[in-house]
């Protein structure tokens, strides 16, 4: 069982490196910092502006799973969760073509031995200047000198819950 695993890591990791030339800023996968940073780069948009879909799927494992809380009673169910490819697929939705944007407000790390968890407090606009903040919770391994998203988590305040104020703190 552990050498089917380990061969599976192997196999999938020879992949990432190949991928590891497609994002637009390598440095950025050497931090954790760095990465967090661009995803939001990679995933907010102008209206008319592509996105560069190679170097979002770079950031992450294959394996990654995207999970949203939602809270709005218009939605059908309170937790949806996609895999990447879905994740991508629906940001080719008309909304976000029509412009995106989602900026960091602060963070708060956690690391240990290869693993770590971020808690990222955002401030999102659409293009109907809808406003809202929330909580990016990533969750990432270490592996081939860089770092890899291996979940993300997310949540808005459009039922009114505010985001705590030590997540607001620069």
């Amino acid at each position: 069982m552990k050498s089917i695993l380990m061969a599976s890591l192997f196999l999938i990791s020879t992949n990432l490196i190949a991928q590891d030339k497609m994002i637009a800023d390598s440095n950025a996968l050497t931090s954790i910092n760095g990465i967090v940073k661009e995803m939001l780069r990679l995933v907010s948009g102008e209206k008319g502006k592509s996105r560069n879909w190679e170097a979002l799927r770079n950031l992450f494992l294959a394996t990654a799973d995207f999970t949203v809380v939602n809270h709005s009673d218009s939605l059908p169910q309170p937790v949806e969760t996609v895999s990447l490819e879905e994740f991508i697929k629906l940001m080719h939705d008309p909304y976000y073509d029509q412009g995106y944007l989602e900026y960091e407000i602060s963070k708060v790390v956690n690391e240990y031995n290869g693993i770590a968890s971020v808690f990222q407090s955002f401030y999102g606009k659409d293009s109907e200047n809808v406003e809202e903040k929330g909580i990016n919770s990533y969750q990432l391994v270490y592996f081939n000198n860089r770092w890899w998203i291996a979940n993300l988590i997310w949540t808005g305040d459009s039922n009114g819950v505010k985001v705590p104020k030590k997540y607001l703190k620069n």
